[in-house]
């Protein structure tokens, strides 16, 4: 099992920019897949990104394309997600997720283990 922390959301204006960060325990986080989902009050769960164990392959959901960039560091067993141009329908919780395959997936059922979450709030 791994072990997922989520840090660095707030509150930021329209047109903003914020960083997240989800830190993994355990030896073996370059072998997952890793994902960003969200949930916004009255909404589902949302996908926004995922990247492959190396990093080498990324992919984004339409709403955020553009703007934000999901990373990692597999030195420091950390996920990262760049947000730019943030809009108030960005605001959400957003959660990081680890999957037990190398490659990526939009499907939440496909990831093991989940983080508590940060809350994102973007002011008009």
């Amino acid at each position: 099992q791994v072990q997922l922390v989520e840090s660095g959301g707030g509150l930021v204006h329209t047109g903003g920019s914020l960083r997240l960060s989800c830190a993994a325990s355990g030896r073996t986080f370059s072998s997952y897949a890793m994902a960003w989902f969200r949930r916004a009050p009255g909404k589902e769960r949302e996908f926004v990104a995922t990247i492959s164990w190396s990093g080498g392959s990324t992919y984004y959901g339409d709403s955020v394309k553009g703007r934000f960039t999901i990373s990692r560091d597999n030195a420091k067993n950390t996920l990262y997600l760049q947000l730019n141009s943030l809009k108030p329908e960005d605001t959400a919780v957003y959660y990081c997720a680890a999957r037990l395959r190398p490659y990526s997936s939009v499907d939440p059922n496909d990831y093991f283990s989940w983080g508590q979450g940060t809350q994102v709030t973007v002011s008009s």
